[in-house]
């Protein structure tokens, strides 16, 4: 098959890496890619926001299956595009992408199938949202409607840093995603990720993992896209993954497809768990970054069978052999992320682990630049190992970050410290 991969993160780079171990995968085209992903696939330049251009681009190269990996092309519409030019995709469509687009439309779905989460109001104007968090109290959860990727969350721990995002939402801060803004209940618990592949009627899950939002050690600092993952999710249990499935994620299936709007492709959920009860946080419509390169590794090239099964509405023939292992990602990250942060800085070393199965360095924010690779984003690598343990995955890890030359970086150095 040809294969063509929309995005240029580290998600897709680690998607790209376990598709191209499958046998099914003749040829894979990356666009726009990013230097890692151009060691395993062809580059292309291409508007991948543009559903039209996507479907010509298909077409124009003879593509039999497309893997969508971000999600502004979801919810732009690219897989309506591609599935109505007859183009075998991966991904929901945009009226499905909503659960990820719209914070509000979540919280809607949640009332609909009395799925629990958390407590909430939605507002458009700055005055009602101040006053209702002054009625409210802190801690309290401040959350800019729509796509602001992975950035449009503010934990509030007092009242001025909650009147304080409200302000930034709506004066701009994250554009016409703040233009709504829901306010949430502070849940209580310990926080994970459940990834459930849905061809609009079957479920399947395909693996847990927990990420570390805040930039610094301690979870401390600023919310950011993900400094680094872990799986499994040891408090994703048998008894709350089946109370995830029957309470949230089959309801909320169910409620799609009532509507007229069956979802088709990853819907990654995260959760807030205390005393053994899930509660929905969020909903994404596209598998996690960096929590995509734990479950590629421990995955591998299973995931393209598992990706055809879904877009072909397969899933009831399919299962997931896992390995009883574990798979931990450290994110670098360029030195001021998630505020401003200089691009253009020289990384060396990145062959480190060239010889070494058990270690993938996943590129996100990377460019050629002649013979050199440079920074070029925010959150730059992902360096992921697998281990027969956790703690052997997490030290595997770590021993290679150290062995990347990259002066401009920064990463946390607790990555999976909570099971630990």
């Amino acid at each position: 098959m040809k294969i063509l991969i929309l995005g240029s993160g580290g998600r897709e780079h680690a998607l790209a890496w376990a598709i191209a171990q499958n046998p099914k995968c003749d040829s894979l085209i990356c666009a726009p890619g990013n230097a890692g992903m151009a060691a395993l696939a062809t580059c292309a330049p291409l508007d991948i926001e543009n559903p039209a251009a996507v479907l010509a681009f298909a077409q124009e190269n003879a593509v039999d299956f497309v893997v969508i990996g971000p999600e502004r092309p979801l919810a732009a519409g690219v897989a309506d595009a591609l599935r109505g030019g007859r183009i075998l995709c991966f991904g929901p469509t945009a009226d499905a992408a909503r659960l990820e687009a719209s914070k509000a439309f979540t919280k809607e779905i949640c009332d609909a199938c009395a799925a629990p989460t958390a407590a909430y109001a939605r507002f458009t104007d700055a005055t009602a949202a101040r006053e209702y968090v002054r009625g409210q109290g802190a801690p309290i959860v401040i959350k800019a409607d729509g796509l602001a990727a992975g950035k449009g969350v503010v934990v509030a721990m007092t009242l001025p840093e909650a009147e304080a995002a409200i302000d930034d939402m709506f004066d701009g801060a994250f554009g016409d995603a703040g233009t709504e803004v829901v306010i949430e209940e502070f849940m209580q618990g310990e926080e994970a990720s459940f990834f459930v592949l849905s061809d609009g009627q079957n479920i399947l899950p395909i693996g847990t993992a927990q990420d570390h939002k805040r930039a610094y050690d301690g979870d401390k600092g600023p919310n950011t896209g993900g400094m680094g993952a872990y799986s499994p999710a040891p408090v994703m249990d048998d008894a709350v993954t089946k109370r995830a499935m029957d309470q949230i994620i089959a309801p909320t299936i169910s409620e799609m497809a009532g509507r007229g709007s069956p979802f088709r492709g990853v819907l990654y959920a995260g959760f807030m768990i205390e005393h053994g009860q899930p509660r929905l946080v969020e909903y994404n419509v596209r598998f996690g970054d960096p929590e995509c390169q734990v479950l590629c590794m421990r995955l591998g090239g299973q995931m393209l069978d598992l990706l055809l099964a879904t877009a072909r509405g397969e899933l009831d023939k399919a299962q997931v052999n896992w390995a009883d292992d574990h798979a931990v990602c450290v994110v670098m990250a360029a030195k001021g992320y998630p505020g401003s942060y200089a691009k253009g800085s020289e990384i060396k070393g990145l062959d480190c682990a060239d010889a070494d199965p058990m270690v993938q360095i996943f590129h996100a924010g990377t460019r050629v630049d002649g013979e050199q690779v440079r920074a070029n984003g925010g959150r730059v690598l992902g360096v992921t190992a697998r281990g027969a343990t956790l703690q052997q995955a997490q030290q595997r890890a770590y021993a290679y970050v150290g062995k990347i030359d990259w002066p401009d970086g920064f990463y946390r150095k607790d990555i999976a410290w909570r099971a630990l």
